[in-house]
């Protein structure tokens, strides 16, 4: 009987084990598991997080173009605005200036 007891007590220990081993595992595959699933969550998370910078980025990026076109339009018109005030200036006093070139051409001092 003591032999049977023995063998009996070796076979539950044996078959405990093997229960353990499989609780174990199973505890291993879930971890496993919940990583993978945790490391795609943050991996979405990363690509949405990306895409709205990108596309925040891009707005601003079209609305610094859009102000900088504007600003280069400006610029044009009072470029141009400026030339004409100039030419028109200069269109004034042309002939006080051609009169006075004259006068200093055409006057010789001892």
């Amino acid at each position: 009987m003591d032999a049977n007891r023995r063998q009996s007590g070796i076979q539950q220990l044996l078959a405990a084990e093997q229960e353990a081993q499989q609780i174990v595992n199973a505890a291993r595959a879930a971890k496993s598991a919940r990583l993978r699933q945790a490391k795609e969550e943050a991996e979405r998370e990363i690509a949405e997080y990306r895409a709205q910078m990108e596309s925040e980025f891009q707005r601003k990026v079209a609305e610094s173009s859009g102000d900088s076109g504007a600003n280069v339009k400006r610029l044009e018109e009072e470029t141009a605005a400026k030339i004409e005030q100039l030419t028109q200036q200069a269109a004034s006093i042309s002939p006080d200036v051609i009169q006075m070139l004259l006068r200093h051409v055409t006057t010789v001092k001892n």
